[in-house]
C-alpha cells in the first residue's frame, strides 16, 4: 500500500484509534475488536512495552485490511525502526523535519504533532501529510475553525478532548479525521476482556464521524 493508499484510506474511515496499553498480550484482540467495529485505522504508539517487536508481530498477525501505525515518535531512529517492522504511517507529538524526511523516504505518511498557527503552517511546508493538533483539548473546536479560515490546504487532525459522541463536531468543524485513545479503550473491559464493549465504542464513534446513529442511542 503506497502512500497515498494509505492517506486515502484515513481519510475514508476518519479515526484513528490511539493504543496507549501495556497489556501486550491483549493487543490482537483490543484491535480486531475494534475492526469489527468499523475502525480499521490503528496507531501503536511508542510508549507500549516493545512497541516495535509489537507492530511486526501485529503486522503478521492481523487483517490485511488493517492500516497499522506508529505513534509517540520522536526521533527518526525510531521512525525508521518502526516502519522497517511495519508501520505504515508515523505519528509525533511534536514537530521534528527528520521524522517527516524519514517516513517520505520509505514512502509512508507522517503526521507531526503541533499547536501554534506558526508550527501547523511549517509542518506543511515541511511535506507533513497530515497535521495532529495536540492536545487538541486545550484549544477546542472554534481553533480548528479558525485556523483554516485563512490556510484551508491544511490537513488537521485533533488528538485529545475527541469522544464517541463528539468526533463527528470535529469533522464538521474541518479536521479530516481524528485521533482517540481513551475513549474507546474502555479500561474496565479490557481488564475483564470485554472485547464486545470495545466493537461497541468503535461503532459509536464511527456512526457519529458518518452522521447516523446507532438504535436507541442518545447523544449529548
Amino acid at each position: 500500500m503506497d502512500k497515498e493508499k494509505i492517506l486515502e484510506e484515513i481519510f475514508k474511515v476518519k479515526v484513528v484509534a490511539v493504543l496507549r496499553i501495556n497489556e501486550t498480550d491483549k493487543l490482537k484482540n483490543i484491535i480486531d475488536a475494534l475492526y469489527a467495529g468499523g475502525i480499521s485505522v490503528v496507531e501503536i504508539t511508542m510508549t507500549v512495552p516493545n512497541a516495535i517487536q509489537q507492530i511486526e508481530k501485529m503486522n503478521e498477525e492481523l487483517d490485511k485490511n488493517i492500516v497499522l501505525g506508529v505513534g509517540s515518535v520522536i526521533n527518526k531512529s525510531v521512525a525508521e525502526d518502526a516502519i522497517k517492522a511495519g508501520a505504515k504511517y508515523v505519528v509525533s507529538p511534536v514537530l521534528k523535519k527528520e521524522i517527516i524526511e524519514t517516513s517520505h523516504k520509505y514512502g509512508v505518511p507522517a503526521m507531526p504533532g503541533c499547536f501554534s498557527p506558526t508550527e501547523i503552517q511549517t509542518a506543511y511546508e515541511y511535506g507533513a501529510d497530515i497535521i495532529k493538533v495536540f492536545p487538541a483539548d486545550l484549544v477546542g473546536m472554534s481553533f480548528f475553525k479558525s485556523i483554516l479560515a485563512p490556510l484551508p490546504h491544511l490537513k488537521l487532525m485533533p488528538t485529545g478532548g475527541v469522544s464517541l459522541t463528539n468526533a463527528g463536531d470535529w469533522i464538521k468543524t474541518g479536521a479530516c479525521a481524528v485521533g482517540v485513545g481513551s475513549a474507546l479503550l474502555d479500561k474496565k473491559a479490557i481488564a475483564e476482556e470485554n472485547y464486545s464493549k470495545l466493537t461497541e465504542n468503535a461503532k459509536i464513534i464511527m456512526n457519529n464521524v458518518s452522521g447516523n446513529k446507532l438504535k436507541g442511542e442518545v447523544w449529548t
